[in-house]
């Protein structure tokens, strides 16, 4: 097996575990430590070395004085759809919010025909060159969600493009089955009827097939309220599925109470959450999966990043990557708005996109932190440290990502 050394490094900036860093642990878990070098056997990390004490190896990487973290990890995306929404925006510069659009037929229910129209090789096409350019910025890890086909033969297809993408791409990419996205045109008006469809003829599907890892739920005004929510994730779990659960967007209606009761592994958006929200996250170690590119992009408030921090909710940030409300997939920009509108620190924002997503997707043991023994999966950076990181947006500061011990060209 070939060894692969990355020497001179001027910042090597990593959290060490695989559990999620929560509270003060979310800056002070991250370790900076000057003049090291990496030794990479295959796809794993074989030791973290002085430089001058790194062993001999087939292949050298001269980082040149760079930063040089974990690769990036994106808890929470909806990769696999059909069609874009650019024409819904002047809507949205109008003041329409997304409920209002939803019911008038566009949203998600927009993005539905057009996923249903497309064909399994299209939407694998397409999702292809996407994570190509997440890759590219440093993401070496992506959650993909369903949710775009709410009936049964188009759920199996986004989620058999997402097997593909890791079988066939090579991709790491972690499936979430979210038939629970929406009530499609089939049950309009019948939110109760759908789950009991997804819970007794979809998922028994999924879970057959072997086709997700997360089931998710989307908990709000005019989607699924609490109870309906609850059963969608009872049922997951009966499956031995891990749970997700898009709460609090738009209003505070238990969601998030409910991830922490039922310790869901991520509760997502949380733009609304009060402190019961925070309090149940926080008893029940679900961590919190903020999406800054969607606030921005909607012209809505930023979750209270800094409360859930103090009240000890581990939090990650993702892109939420999506036509409708964050048409980028440009993490590290959502790292700049975790700064500068989450008033986290450099450490925090770090955390949350290595090991506290990492933990987010389940792979907390594998990959998130530069050490032996996990996956080789590194960015170096160009960039003198963390804080320059964070603080420049708008240009890609990847310069090399190794991802499995192997180059990305």
């Amino acid at each position: 097996m070939s060894t692969l050394l990355v020497k001179n490094i001027g910042v090597l900036a990593t959290a060490e575990g695989s559990e999620p860093l929560r509270s003060a642990a979310q800056h002070d878990g991250i370790k900076r430590r000057e003049n090291a070098a990496i030794v990479i056997n295959g796809d794993t990390i074989q030791g973290v070395y002085e430089n001058d004490s790194a062993p001999i190896c087939d292949e050298v990487i001269d980082a040149e004085g760079r930063l040089v973290t974990a690769g990036l990890v994106d808890a929470h995306t909806h990769l696999i759809f059909g069609g874009w929404r650019q024409h819904e925006v002047p809507l949205k510069l109008r003041g329409a919010g997304y409920l209002e659009i939803l019911q008038a037929g566009g949203g998600i229910l927009n993005t539905l025909k057009a996923t249903r129209a497309a064909s399994e090789d299209e939407l694998y096409d397409r999702a292809e060159k996407v994570l190509s350019e997440m890759l590219a910025h440093g993401i070496t890890t992506v959650e993909a969600k369903s949710g775009y086909g709410l009936d049964i033969d188009n759920e199996l297809k986004q989620l058999r493009v997402i097997k593909r993408l890791k079988e066939e791409g090579g991709f790491d990419v972690v499936p979430t089955f979210m038939a629970a996205h929406a009530v499609p045109p089939e049950f309009a008006g019948d939110p109760d009827g759908y789950i009991e469809f997804i819970c007794t003829q979809i998922l028994p599907k999924v879970a057959d097939d072997e086709l997700c890892e997360f089931v998710d739920v989307f908990c709000e005004t005019g989607v699924f309220d609490v109870e309906q929510s609850r059963k969608m994730l009872q049922f997951a779990q009966i499956y031995g599925f891990k749970t997700k659960i898009h709460a609090d967007e738009i209003d505070a209606i238990g969601g998030s109470v409910l991830a922490g009761e039922m310790g869901a592994t991520s509760a997502e958006h949380l733009i609304a959450i009060n402190k019961e929200g925070i309090d149940s996250m926080a008893r029940g170690g679900t961590i919190a999966c903020l999406l800054p590119g969607t606030s921005l992009y909607l012209g809505k408030d930023f979750a209270p990043a800094r409360s859930m921090i103090e009240a000890g909710v581990p939090v990650a940030i993702c892109t939420d990557f999506n036509p409708g409300s964050c048409p980028s997939c440009n993490l590290q920009f959502c790292m700049n708005l975790g700064y500068l509108k989450y008033r986290m620190t450099p450490e925090e924002v770090l955390s949350a996109v290595t090991i506290n997503a990492a933990c987010a997707v389940g792979m907390g043991k594998s990959i998130g932190t530069v050490e032996a023994g996990k996956q080789a999966d590194i960015v170096i950076w160009d960039a003198p440290d963390i804080d320059y990181l964070v603080y420049r947006f708008g240009s890609n500061l990847a310069s090399k990502v190794i991802r499995k011990g192997k180059i990305v060209e």
